[in-house]
């Protein structure tokens, strides 16, 4: 008999990583006076693109012959490139711990805005504990502006904390260090009540099923062939970062041009991509206003670098092309704007690669002061309202984002009318959105607005044939890269609608979720639920879903 445990998330301080002990689960196997034998190993991620390990598996003994496996996950990201896998964990598991360090409040409300609900949909009736690890700092006086107004401070509150714990239903513990107290008696007693009761729990279903067993009476069911296995199947590689990078270099739907003081064309760009990134060029562009911002750096960066020039008789204005024009923007400092092109690279490579930009800075202004003076500048636009400049180490920085951000940036603006330069009409009701996202992610896109078609000069697009739900549930998988579909039903909507855009990966990340729901629904379950696999079959086929179409071909044989 076995016991499954899935931890998830960092408790690490973001800021001292390095000077604290070991993590709470390994300092808890190495203490409980329970648990013997512990070995480690460690998971790669499904895509294994970059091969970074994303799982760490330990297995122990426990209660002296019961087989304890903890699968340590600190990686959050692990929802965006793997999503399957770690939903088959958590439905396997029989206890889950969710890890937070209270003083970074940043990475907090990043879990609980977009993995939380996801883990929600993925919960199976196991219990949950939620451990806030670390003292809180001292704190300075909390920003007042209206965008902080639910953010006070940069430590996650007890009272965050039990909130959370309440929407899981879980257990709410709070360790103030790794010490044996917290760990092996606060910490390690909760956890020990809940795999008693799992033990239990498993203990009595064991008996039930010898009871049904013995009720035969000797009479045995017939010996039925088993079904041959499905190969296990691995997702599309995401080219999100290529997309944005491609959008800079073909220069499609710029609605921004950068001007040196001298008023020679620099570079252009997309106004959504910036705004993205920075709260300086959502100043910059009237997305926010200076009431809105309230930190006097951000504000004095912008007046400093940028000025917006709409004279009529600005050299060039005539031959750009009519009704809405790209925004002209003058950059002010010279240094900073003979190297443009390389920082708008580095924005659109997902702003992390520090190294890379400042070489490419040192390429072309050899004075070591104006290098660092540029360097500052990038990294004032990159700061975020009311705190502390966190990119003061960028080495840090880097490490704490190895992945593309532009995902949870950009939802920000997901069917949101700022910036918006296209709406799309869907049952009566309309969904605005971005031409440059669009034209960037999915390929009819782009040859719709940039062809001989109706839809390059209209703004209002009437969509037929898809739900609002099902074409939100599209964008933001275009916006951010990732989807989860709430049931079979709802993915081949969007499977659907993905073929008829021809956004292959998103058809196969749809195929990879009922196939995955399929093989691991009880024929029962799948009976209850109405689905006609005859029916889903024959869609598969239409729909050019080769995987989907050869695995309901398999479970109808079966």
């Amino acid at each position: 008999m076995s016991i499954h445990i899935v931890a998830l998330g960092n408790e690490g301080d973001a800021f001292h990583q390095d000077s604290r002990p070991s993590g709470l689960i390994r300092a808890y196997l190495g203490r409980s006076p329970l648990v013997s034998g512990d070995e480690s190993s460690l998971l790669l991620s499904a895509s294994g693109a970059a091969a970074r390990p994303v799982f760490t598996e330990y297995q122990a003994s426990a209660f002296g012959n019961v087989k304890l496996v903890v699968h340590d996950c600190p990686v959050w990201d692990i929802f965006d490139s793997d999503w399957y896998t770690s939903r088959n964990l958590i439905g396997g598991a029989d206890i889950i711990v969710i890890k937070y360090n209270v003083n970074d409040k940043f990475s907090f409300h990043e879990v609980k805005d977009n993995y939380i609900p996801v883990i929600k949909r993925a919960l199976n009736s196991v219990p949950v504990i939620i451990a806030a690890v670390g003292t809180r700092q001292n704190e300075e006086l909390p920003c007042t502006c209206p965008l902080c107004t639910s953010d006070r401070g940069s430590c996650v509150s007890t009272t965050e904390g039990i909130q959370l714990a309440k929407e899981l239903g879980a257990t709410y513990l709070e360790l103030h260090s790794l010490d044996d107290f917290y760990i092996g008696k606060y910490f390690g007693g909760v956890l020990e009540y809940f795999m008693i009761q799992a033990l239990n729990q498993k203990t009595s279903e064991k008996m039930k099923r010898r009871k049904m067993s013995n009720s035969f009476h000797g009479i045995r069911p017939p010996q039925l062939e088993q079904p041959e296995k499905m190969p296990v199947l691995k997702a599309e590689a995401s080219h999100y970062n290529a997309d944005l990078n491609n959008l800079l270099f073909c220069c499609q739907c710029v609605d921004v041009v950068f001007y040196s003081p001298d008023l020679k064309e620099v570079a252009e760009a997309h106004k959504i991509v910036l705004c993205a990134v920075s709260h300086v060029f959502m100043l910059l562009f009237s997305v926010k206003s200076p009431a809105d911002i309230q930190d006097s750096s951000i504000i004095q960066t912008t007046q400093d670098l940028f000025t917006i020039n709409r004279d009529p008789a600005f050299p060039g204005a005539s031959q750009e092309s009519l009704g809405n024009p790209p925004l002209r923007v003058i950059v002010k400092d010279a240094f900073f704007c003979s190297c443009l092109s390389d920082i708008l690279r580095f924005i659109y490579s997902g702003a992390f690669q520090w190294e890379e930009l400042e070489d490419d800075i040192r390429k072309k202004l050899k004075d070591s002061g104006d290098v660092s003076n540029v360097i500052e500048k990038v990294k004032c636009i990159l700061k975020t309202p009311g705190k502390f400049n966190c990119l003061r180490n960028c080495k840090t920085y880097q490490a704490r984002k190895p992945l593309w951000f532009y995902n949870t940036s950009l939802k920000f603006f997901l069917n949101k009318p700022m910036l918006a330069d296209v709406v799309f009409e869907i049952q009566g009701t309309t969904v605005p959105a971005h031409r440059a996202i669009l034209v960037a992610r999915c390929e009819v896109m782009a040859a719709m607005f940039n062809g001989n078609y109706m839809e390059a000069k209209s703004v209002l697009i009437p969509v037929y044939g898809v739900s609002k739900e099902t074409f939100l549930s599209f964008l933001e998988y275009l916006y951010t890269d990732s989807c989860c579909p709430a049931g079979i039903f709802q993915a081949m909507c969007l499977l659907i609608c993905a073929e008829m855009y021809q956004v292959s990966r998103l058809q196969h990340i749809c195929e990879l979720f009922i196939i995955t729901q399929l093989q691991s629904m009880p024929s029962r379950e799948l009976a209850s639920m109405n689905l006609d696999i005859v029916d889903l079959l024959k869609k598969a086929k239409w729909k050019n879903a080769v995987l989907l179409k050869s695995t309901d071909g398999h479970r109808l044989c079966t």
